[in-house]
């Protein structure tokens, strides 16, 4: 290789590096003053131009440079010294490593300045990707197969199960036949099985969402059963979950076990979930110890609400009151893991700490914190409620020491909530002094507490019809707290006792103002607007009221009255349609829809909602007299004598149900009949001053023919204080029927009998 390397020849060889102190008057600066031709350009846009590169003369750049390569010319460098590498009187001058940074062999050849590389041209296009080959399809079909159970997750958590659970499906398919394409290309060793088992975990857990429990279990089975897949023993929990949500309780605990077992102890808080859903487990089977030892574990590694209260109804199941007195404490000592509300308070008028303070008070992390109180608030009250009636001797004692518990632990604020639910329980026990006198014990407290006790004090007075109280109480709690909407709806009831409906509805809309919320108001608001006779607006509220309750049975009572006050029967009609679809053995709305029905003239649907209603409830005196009538102009007059026998036993001093008894049997021409008893009753003096001439047009034949001739008919009265009459009874058969009616010492009996003619 050094055959070709031709160096300079040296021309001195004492010294090699002679030329380097030699001057050029070039680089001399002192005389650029005196020199006119640099003046020149320098005062002149002469000197602005911008130099050609190529074509201006440079060291080592305009000239050839002497190379390894065959580059024979020996070239000396503008400071008068030799050229690297080239042989000047006969020495050749040493070659260095160094090279000129910014210069290439281009330069030499005259091209123009590009360091950017442009005028090489575009880049050459990329190479096409071939779609038909094995290993494209296998990656496009992969890609499917993770949209799908992508699309299917996002499915269910949109409430859409049937489709999730189509995608789910679609996603198993394809990826069988995925794994058989990768088969046939690669090697078995090459499957994806992450992809594998998470399609067939999605699949198991939308055949569990939809309610498809042996689908489901299948497909955990094939998961748990196959050895390539690792922890998949954890999914046990989940098959034990579908058997307990099956009711088939022994595979649940056994699947929960042998999920427990599989599950290293480093895995604390999975451990203690299992551990919790076997105690639930055996607390569903009855078997309460085996419950107290898992809950009485979990407590002492890592207690949490759940565990606590569940201990609580263990102990309360099998009896233990020293065991629920601790099981009680240690509910209370569970740590809340929640901030203070004063870390929200701003400690200064910083504006940045005020602005950062407002955006986390309201954060997600917050209301997690709100919730996790609010839940262990609910559980402890609960708990209490629970276990005050039966750790002492009394209920009252129960609570007492509940009371303290509570007190000395960080949920102070329950203790008064506790002692109002003492009140409560009074009133359950129909105890209204001792429920008074706790809730009166709350008067001199703070503003919130005295106006919750005030608040139950004015709906306890209220409930007594003692307005006056239920007044002063209901001002005592509105003065306390101005934004108690409970507190502003009683101050609305007592003015709305006392007749005074508009200042009544301003209360309520001001409780709806505070609480938009507030159901009772805006109800109270629709009743007051009715009574005003403001059927429109009473109408909306009623209305409104019916989106946020959609089946309460009042709200569509009212607005089916509503309509037909307002003279609107087929509205009417079908919002009872609605209550009737509710309560359907509500015998006041069927007697009101079929009312409705039969001023429209349409009597068989009439008799069918009235029948209905008397099915439920046969002490309707209207209902039943309706139904009489009903049978008697369909001509079925012995029907109708069971509905007005009913009525004369519901009311016995009634002489029209007798009588119309007596009608019923003058239509239903029964030649048989000898005698019938038909009540037993006092009358009064009006009814026998007024029931013979009633009794003689009932007794005329209903198309009353000529009296035959020869026929004679008796009439006596007066006798034993009472009156008798035998009246004859001309009907369509051979010999008339005549009804003997007396009235003795307050007794009403009617007799029938053939009169024999009298020649």
């Amino acid at each position: 290789m050094m055959e070709n390397v031709h160096l300079a020849p040296e021309t001195d060889e004492d010294d090699l590096y002679s030329g380097y102190n030699d001057y050029n008057p070039t680089y001399d600066t002192e005389e650029l003053e005196n020199d006119t031709a640099f003046q020149q350009a320098v005062k002149t846009s002469h000197g602005r131009r911008p130099p050609i590169t190529a074509k201006i003369p440079s060291t080592a750049v305009a000239r050839p440079v002497a190379t390894g390569c065959g580059s024979k010319t020996s070239l000396a460098s503008s400071m008068g010294r030799p050229m690297t590498g080239a042989i000047q009187d006969g020495v050749t001058r040493p070659m260095t490593a160094v090279r000129a940074a910014g210069f290439t062999k281009a330069a030499l050849r005259g091209s123009a300045f590009d360091p950017l590389g442009q005028s090489r041209g575009p880049a050459p296009p990329l190479e096409a990707r071939n779609e038909d080959s094995p290993e494209e399809k296998i990656r496009q079909l992969e890609k499917k197969v993770n949209e799908l159970v992508e699309e299917s997750c996002i499915a269910n958590s949109c409430g859409d199960l049937k489709l999730a659970l189509e995608k789910a499906k679609d996603a198993g398919r394809k990826e069988r036949v995925l794994v058989r394409q990768r088969e046939q290309v690669t090697s078995p060793e090459n499957i994806n099985l992450d992809l594998t088992y998470s399609v067939l975990f999605n699949l198991a857990s939308q055949y569990s969402a939809n309610e498809m429990y042996p689908e489901a279990l299948n497909t955990y089975q094939v998961i748990v059963k196959n050895k390539m897949f690792s922890n998949a023993g954890r999914l046990k929990v989940n098959m034990g979950n579908i058997y307990l949500k099956q009711r088939n309780y022994s595979k649940a605990i056994k699947f929960y076990r042998m999920a427990l077992d599989q599950i290293p102890s480093v895995h604390k808080e999975m451990r203690i979930k299992i551990m919790q859903n076997i105690g639930v487990t055996f607390i569903k089977t009855g078997q309460y110890s085996d419950a107290i030892n898992s809950f009485e574990h979990i407590m002492s590694v890592a207690p949490n609400l759940k565990a606590g209260f569940n201990l609580i109804l263990s102990y309360f199941a099998v009896g233990d009151r020293e065991k629920m007195k601790k099981a009680f404490q240690k509910l209370i000592a569970v740590p809340l893991e929640t901030d203070e509300d004063g870390k929200y308070i701003s400690p200064n008028d910083d504006p940045h700490t005020n602005l950062v303070i407002e955006a986390i008070k309201n954060d997600h992390l917050r209301q997690m914190e709100r919730e996790r109180k609010a839940m262990a608030e609910k559980y402890i009250m609960t708990a209490a409620k629970l276990i005050a009636p039966v750790i002492e001797t009394s209920f009252a004692v129960g609570y007492d020491w509940c009371v303290e518990v509570v007190k000395a632990s960080q949920y102070v604020e329950l203790a008064n909530d506790l002692e109002i639910n003492k009140a409560i329980m009074y009133l359950r026990q129909k105890d209204f002094n001792q429920a008074v006198e706790t809730l009166k014990m709350f008067e001199k407290k703070d503003s919130s507490v005295k106006s919750a006790a005030a608040t139950n004090l004015s709906f306890l007075y209220y409930l007594e019809n003692e307005f006056s109280q239920a007044s002063s109480y209901a001002d005592l709690a509105v003065n306390s707290d101005r934004y108690n909407p409970s507190a502003l709806t009683n101050k609305g009831n007592t003015v709305f006792a006392n007749g005074d409906y508009e200042k009544a509805a301003e209360f309520y809309k001001e409780a709806l103002r505070n609480d938009s919320s507030c159901t009772e108001a805006l109800y109270n608001i629709g009743l007051t607007c009715k009574k005003l006779n403001r059927l429109d607006e009473a109408l909306d509220c009623f209305l409104k009221l019916h989106a946020i309750l959609r089946n309460s049975a009042q709200v569509l009572y009212q607005i089916a009255n509503i309509y037909e006050l307002m003279e609107d029967p087929n509205q009417a009609m079908e919002w009872l349609m609605q209550l009737i679809s509710v309560v359907p053995t509500d015998s006041r709305a069927l007697s009101k829809l079929g009312g409705l029905y039969d001023s429209e003239g349409d009597k068989s649907q009439a008799f069918q909602y009235y029948y209905e209603s008397y099915r439920y409830f046969p002490s309707n005196i209207e209902v039943i007299e309706w139904l009489g009538a009903y049978y008697i102009d369909t001509q079925f007059c012995e029907k109708a004598i069971q509905y007005f026998e009913r009525a004369s036993l519901i009311q016995p001093t009634q002489v029209k149900w007798q009588l119309m008894v007596a009608s019923c049997f003058r239509r239903s021409e029964q030649p048989d009949v000898q005698e019938s008893s038909l009540t037993q009753g006092s009358a009064s003096r009006d009814h026998r001053q007024r029931s013979p001439p009633f009794l003689r047009a009932l007794c005329l034949p209903p198309r009353a023919p000529q009296v035959a001739a020869g026929h004679r008919c008796g009439v006596t009265s007066g006798h034993f204080a009472g009156w008798s009459l035998m009246l004859p009874c001309f009907l369509l058969a051979e010999r008339p029927l005549c009804i003997h009616i007396s009235f003795m010492s307050g007794q009403v009996r009617v007799a029938c009998a053939r009169v024999v003619p009298v020649l």
